[in-house]
């Protein structure tokens, strides 16, 4: 129920008025946080994922954050009719009160009093619902389809959505002929008074259904779990959302689809780190490769290339292979690739490599130092002041 739900930006650990850069820093962070990656096997890690992903599909919908802002949790119940219930037409569950309201002032409170009853057999449009993947990072940058599972409201494959059993029909209501309402006259000392009430005959639909489908107990609409297969776009990032028309809830009475929320989850590399469109990397060198130059292999996205690095290297000199990087989003081109060099210095020496090092020490001058020159001469130059 919506009231057992806990408050979605508690949730995120962020105040109401949070802007939507700072939503999504959140989300990631609690996404990473409790990714099953990171927890397998923890059922507490999972349902708190799940409700972080859940959180940051309405609070990011400017639509839903409205909505849920308004009513709660309620506000972004696919079932749920502000104009019906609770306050979204004004007066909702006061709609006796909102009605005499409506008599006495001629409708002139808007919707909420007196207004255009909808009608219950209307096209209607089907909610949205949300599901989560987990791709590699070679996945994200490079696109791909992949499955996921989506649990959602179909339209009865038995009854076509008509909720009656083969062979018969739905009647109209003869209380409410069909409107879903009953409007009821009283006499008052302010003159006559008119409420309207849900119709307790055929629940508010206009329609009696004597034989109802079997399988979906007469509602024309079953809740499944189904697997959709998604094309995942080159250069999709970690914590976007991917929206697929048409994927969610079927409508009512032959209204649209609601929409289906992918909410991306990439894992993180071993080699590769991600900045915009761009690719960083470390890759370590020993000090002969940066003393004396060589060709070494780098690796990318695409494949190892071979790149040449020049005598005398410095421990953090950084390269850039352009193009190597993520595929831009929707748009031409790519990124570039950045490899930052370490020089690794050895370690456990043996007495001739010491040796050997030392030989090597006593055969450098300041010149083959120059900041280390620069750093003494400073030093030199503060202490004497």
């Amino acid at each position: 129920m919506a009231d057992e739900k806990r408050d979605y930006y508690s949730v995120l650990g962020v105040d109401r008025d949070v802007n939507d850069d700072d939503l999504k820093k959140a989300y990631r962070k609690a996404a990473k946080k409790y990714h099953p990656d990171l927890h397998p096997g923890d059922k507490e890690a999972e349902k708190n994922f799940k409700e972080v992903n859940e959180a940051y599909e309405v609070l990011s919908n400017k639509e839903k954050r409205a909505r849920y802002d308004q009513f709660g949790h309620a506000g972004v119940d696919p079932n749920f009719n502000p104009g019906g219930g609770g306050f979204g037409g004004g007066f909702g569950d006061f709609g006796d009160l909102g009605d005499i309201f409506g008599s006495i002032f001629g409708g002139g409170f808007g919707g909420g009093f007196g207004g255009r009853q909808q009608n219950p057999n209307a096209p209607r449009r089907g909610g949205d619902v949300s599901a989560n993947v987990n791709l590699s990072f070679e996945e994200a940058a490079k696109g791909c389809k992949k499955t996921v599972k989506v649990p959602k409201i179909d339209t009865c494959d038995v009854c076509h959505g008509s909720g009656c059993e083969a062979g018969s029909t739905a009647k109209t209501c003869p209380v409410c002929h069909g409107s879903g309402r009953v409007t009821t006259v009283q006499r008052t000392p302010f003159g006559q008074m008119q409420t309207q009430t849900v119709c307790s005959n055929c629940h508010g639909s206009g329609r009696i259904i004597d034989k109802p489908c079997k399988k979906c107990a007469g509602k024309g609409r079953i809740r499944h779990t189904v697997e959709r297969e998604i094309n995942i776009p080159a250069g999709i990032d970690d914590g976007q959302v991917l929206n697929v028309r048409s994927g969610g809830d079927a409508g009512v009475n032959g209204g649209p689809s609601g929409d289906l929320h992918v909410s991306v989850n990439v894992r993180p590399h071993p080699i590769f780190e991600r900045q915009g469109y761009d690719v960083y990397c470390d890759i370590p060198i020993t000090f002969t490769q940066a003393a004396l130059g060589d060709e070494i292999t780098v690796p990318t996205l695409d494949g190892k290339v071979k790149f040449q690095i020049h005598e005398g290297t410095q421990p953090g000199d950084e390269f850039k292979l352009r193009g190597k990087g993520i595929q831009r989003l929707n748009y031409p081109g790519k990124g570039d690739q950045y490899v930052k060099i370490t020089v690794e210095v050895p370690k456990d020496l043996s007495k001739e490599q010491k040796a050997k090092i030392k030989e090597f020490e006593a055969l450098t001058g300041e010149k083959n130092y120059k900041k280390q020159k620069s750093f003494l001469d400073k030093l030199k130059q503060f202490f004497t002041e």
